[in-house]
């Protein structure tokens, strides 16, 4: 659209008559989408809804985005998943530990706003009880193969010098 709306021509006329022009050169046609509804028409988008959806695109992490106090509380959700992946009691004691030491760091910090989200702390007790059930249960140990019907095994002595 190189033209300028000539002095004295309403807007509305003006736009109107571009669009009648462009109907009539056939700009409109094979369009891609042609004849399908547009997308994201049926719910209302908020700014918050668009700005997660690019930032989706982009492939930035989503969590990022959160308030401290938020980001805490849904690390707190993920600890029992995170302790799946560990090997030993101690290893998931730490990680409850590790945690509870964040949040009480975040409770000494001045807040943002009186209706900051405050997180909790973890049960650490209640994280590796949970631990230990959801693990497998471990294989007893092998039995000793013993194989009766062979001479048993002999034992060399050392050679052993004489001191003479």
């Amino acid at each position: 659209m190189t033209d300028r709306k000539p002095s004295g021509m309403p807007f509305d006329t003006w736009v109107d008559h571009q669009i009648s022009q462009s109907i009539a050169r056939g700009e409109f046609e094979h369009l891609a989408g042609a004849g399908k509804p547009l997308r994201g028409l049926e719910r209302e988008e908020t700014a918050y809804d668009w700005a997660l959806a690019k930032a989706r695109r982009e492939g930035v992490d989503t969590a990022a985005m959160l308030p401290p106090g938020l980001a805490l509380r849904r690390e707190r959700d993920q600890l029992p998943a995170r302790a799946e992946r560990l090997h030993t009691e101690d290893e998931v004691r730490a990680l409850g530990e590790d945690y509870n030491a964040r949040v009480a760091a975040f409770w000494r910090r001045p807040q943002e706003s009186r209706w900051a989200p405050l997180p909790g702390m973890a049960d650490v007790g209640a994280l590796v009880s949970g631990w230990l059930e959801r693990r497998p249960p471990e294989p007893p140990p092998a039995p000793p193969a013993e194989n009766p019907g062979s001479p048993p095994r002999r034992r060399f002595r050392w050679l052993r010098r004489s001191t003479r």
